[in-house]
């Protein structure tokens, strides 16, 4: 616990952003599209006269979708399947007792609101990552909402399109924000008070920090995935790590905003001046140099020195990383003792950016050192597990005195005469 107090975290003030979130939340619930429509003009500036995305736009993405941008996104989508479809769970039976016995079945949840931000940067993967588990969990009804793009005429951006139709969904809509969580959560009539937007039972993908609050302020209407915050790196290395492996990893995930988070963990104070020198040169030459160099800069951001590598499995286990990279020796048995992480990637050939893509894990990750309590998105988060409970008489007599006790003992006598209520006037 002491050491979740030293550990470099991004000043992240989700209170303070409730409190901005909460009005919008309240807008939707009670204007419905008016209050989408007039939000999507004052934060993305696009002045929209629906909020739905038409059925011509996500065939007309897909059509014009680059060929190898193509072939990329159905390959994730096929790892993606596997991994999902080896998540479900089958009914499980056991009895407790000769005529008594309890089953556990899955059921997914009617139907889903899915996030994919549009900030920043694109991220078609992000519709992978969220539709694949959801269609292989079987939920019936599917929506994706992404933010209005004033480059494309207000739509979702293209790319985005052509990912929910290569993937089949039919209803997205052309909302960001606070907004269309509220949108998902409460769903959405038009003026005139007709239902546009069906809200939803479980709403899951990534976003900036009021989405992240919007989720919290919705929460109990409807299910989350998790409270998703800046992006996060930890790299657990040993002097057998290579300096350019792990300073090009650092970039990578520091491009995405400048409040992510690259830590590197190590025993080896070569190795931290080894990628010290290496930041140098590759973010001078990164596309996006300005942004890295602030996230790098920023407090999230540190290479941490530790005694050996115990001592840094203990460091990285109290940040519980949204991403852990493990490049040490003997990675695999180190990374079996890791605790807390969104997700680890083991050795040196396997970077945080597969995992993004094509690995075939899902990239919907606690951040924020919520992993040490949650896990990421998956096929787990679209099914309910529902306990169905079988006993015939003999068995429920056989319990009967236990069940008697036990609610007299609660004082709730009521219970006790609900069991023994089936026996009175019956032999023993």
């Amino acid at each position: 616990m002491a050491l979740r107090a030293v550990v470099p975290r991004a000043d992240v003030d989700v209170a303070a952003a409730l409190a901005a979130v909460a009005p919008i939340c309240e807008d939707v619930r009670a204007r419905g599209v008016p209050a989408l429509l007039e939000l999507t003009e004052r934060f993305d500036g696009v002045h929209a006269e629906d909020v739905r995305v038409p059925a011509h736009a996500l065939t007309d993405a897909l059509a014009a979708l680059d060929s190898d941008v193509r072939a990329g996104l159905e390959e994730s989508i096929r790892r993606a399947r596997l991994v999902a479809t080896d998540q479900l769970r089958g009914t499980t039976t056991t009895e407790v007792v000769p005529g008594g016995r309890v089953s556990e079945r899955w059921v997914p949840v009617g139907r889903v609101g899915l996030y994919v931000p549009g900030g920043r940067a694109v991220y078609p993967s992000s519709v992978v990552m969220n539709v694949v588990p959801a269609q292989v969990a079987g939920v019936g009804s599917i929506a994706v909402t992404t933010p209005a793009q004033k480059e494309f005429g207000g739509s979702g951006h293209p790319t985005i399109l052509a990912a929910c139709a290569l993937l089949g969904v039919e209803e997205v809509y052309a909302v960001g924000g606070a907004q269309a969580i509220a949108m998902f959560a409460y769903g959405a009539r038009d003026a005139d008070g007709v239902v546009v937007v069906e809200p939803v039972d479980v709403v899951t993908g990534p976003g900036n920090i009021y989405v992240a609050s919007a989720k919290r302020y919705v929460q109990g209407t409807v299910g989350i995935d998790s409270e998703a915050g800046p992006t996060e790196i930890a790299v657990l290395a040993d002097a057998t790590a290579d300096p350019v492996h792990v300073a090009a990893d650092l970039v990578s995930q520091a491009e995405h905003d400048p409040m992510a988070a690259a830590v590197l963990v190590t025993d080896s104070p070569q190795l931290a001046d080894a990628v010290d020198a290496v930041l140098g040169d590759r973010v001078a030459a990164t596309k996006h140099a300005g942004r890295v160099e602030e996230a790098l800069r920023g407090p999230q951001s540190a290479i941490v020195l530790v005694d050996d590598v115990e001592a840094g499995l203990a460091v990285v286990d109290a940040y519980a990383a949204e991403h852990l990279e493990v490049q040490t020796a003997d990675a695999a048995a180190v990374a079996a003792r890791v605790r807390n992480a969104g997700a680890v990637f083991v050795g040196p050939h396997t970077p945080v950016s597969l995992g993004d893509y094509c690995a075939g894990s899902n990239h919907v990750l606690p951040t924020g050192g919520t992993a040490s309590f949650s896990s990421g998105l998956s096929v787990q988060t679209f099914l309910r597990g529902i306990h169905v409970v079988e006993y015939d008489e003999r068995a429920l007599r056989e319990v009967a005195p236990h069940v008697v006790a036990l609610a007299q003992s609660e004082d709730l006598p009521a219970h006790g005469e609900a069991v023994s209520a089936r026996f009175e006037g019956t032999a023993p």
